[in-house]
Order: C-alpha cells, then structure tokens, then sequence
C-alpha cells in the first residue's frame, strides 16, 4: 500500500461515523462593479470612502466653498506656539485664494530649515492624482505641492484633490504621472503598530491627513 493510500484509508476510517450533511447551496453574491467600471460620480465616491477607511478626514466642496473648506480644515487646531494664530507652511504654487486670513503664513522654499517645518502648525498642499481603489493621494512635488519635508514634518497636511484628479485605479495613476519626476504616494496619515497592534500615528509624518475634495458634492440620497 502506498503512503497516498495508507493516509485516504486512515481519513476514511476517522470519518466512519460522521453524518452525512446536505450540501451548501452557493448563494451568489453581488459585488460592485470595478472602479474603472463606474461613471466617474461614482469614482470619486469611492475614493472619498477608501481615504476615510485610512482614517484621514475627508470634505467635499464644490469649487465656490473651497476656500471654507480650507479654512474649517484647520478650525479647533492648538498653535504649537500657545498663543496667536496658526503656523501653516504654504509652498510656492499653491492657490492664494484657498489660503485662510487668519493664519500666519510661513512660504516654504529650500532655504527654509527643518526646525522652521517643525515650527509650523500645519501645511496646505494640492496633490498630481487621487487614486480611488486605493485611497492613495500622489504628490509629484510640482506647484502648489511642496517639496517632500514639507508634507512630511508639519503635524497636519491639508490637501486639496480636484474631483477630475481621481483615477480609478493604480494603473491610471501610473499613466497619468511623469516618470521623471519622483512622487509621494499618501495613503491616509503616518501610522505604525507594534507587535501587539497598538497603533501610533505621526510617527513617520502628519499625524492628521486632512482631504478636501473639491468638484462635484456627493449626492445626499
């Protein structure tokens, strides 16, 4: 007898008094149709429900609201300082109109140091493209965008993604993106875990990720 057959006989043996049990009938289940299979409505919704799961916050604005949003995004933040207004680092190319009033405004550039980053309340940033599958927002550092310490060392990162920046998926991402130009890829705010899966956030970035989609608002239905 082969040892194939010594182990078939020892299952069967094992199994002797086991009831014979209907079979499971399969019920079908109905899965959503792939992101690049959605109008894009629906593209961009699911972009905004995969970047909350990273526990990022996330806002919907049409273009005229933006500005507030902007501006509600950094509401009930404590300056580092203690007192005065908020330190919000704002690189070269980013929308002077979508710039709150009340904060004091630090203009990055390279010859602004590190502790000068570490400094600052928060950064304001846009973003290249949104991906909706992943709920990843890609950085490739143009206007408005920043350099990568600027995203990396402030405590907050508020980003602005146009509605026709979302992709559905990481290949269109891929495509839309200039290979000589190295990126950022977000997803969600800096996190890690231990071996007991306590999470910890700000560790290697932002702790806060803050999102403002702006384009068409989600429907209410």
């Amino acid at each position: 007898m082969s040892a194939r057959e010594a182990i078939l006989n020892r299952a069967r043996r094992a199994l002797a008094d086991v009831p014979d049990v209907e079979p499971v009938i399969d019920v079908p289940v109905v899965r959503p149709a792939p992101a690049h299979d959605r109008p894009h409505d629906e593209v961009v919704d699911l972009f905004h429900e995969r970047v909350a799961d990273y526990r990022a916050v996330v806002t919907r604005a049409a273009p005229p609201g933006a500005a507030a949003a902007v501006t509600a995004a950094l509401e009930g933040r404590t300056p580092i300082a203690g007192d005065g207004p908020l330190r919000i680092l704002v690189p070269p190319g980013f929308p002077d109109a979508l710039v709150p009033a009340d904060v004091e405004i630090v203009h990055d550039g390279p010859d602004v140091a590190l502790s000068e980053l570490d400094r600052c309340d928060g950064v304001l940033s846009t973003a290249t493209v949104g991906v909706a599958e992943t709920g990843t927002i890609i950085l490739d550092h143009g206007a408005g965008q920043g350099r990568r310490a600027a995203t990396l060392v402030p405590d907050l990162h508020v980003c602005v993604v146009r509605a026709d920046q979302v992709v559905p998926g990481v290949p269109e991402a891929v495509a839309a993106l200039d290979p000589a130009r190295p990126c950022t890829w977000i997803s969600g705010p800096s996190a890690t875990s231990d071996i007991e899966l306590d999470r910890v956030e700000g560790v290697h970035g932002p702790r806060t990720l803050h999102v403002v989609i702006v384009g068409a608002e989600p429907d209410p239905r």
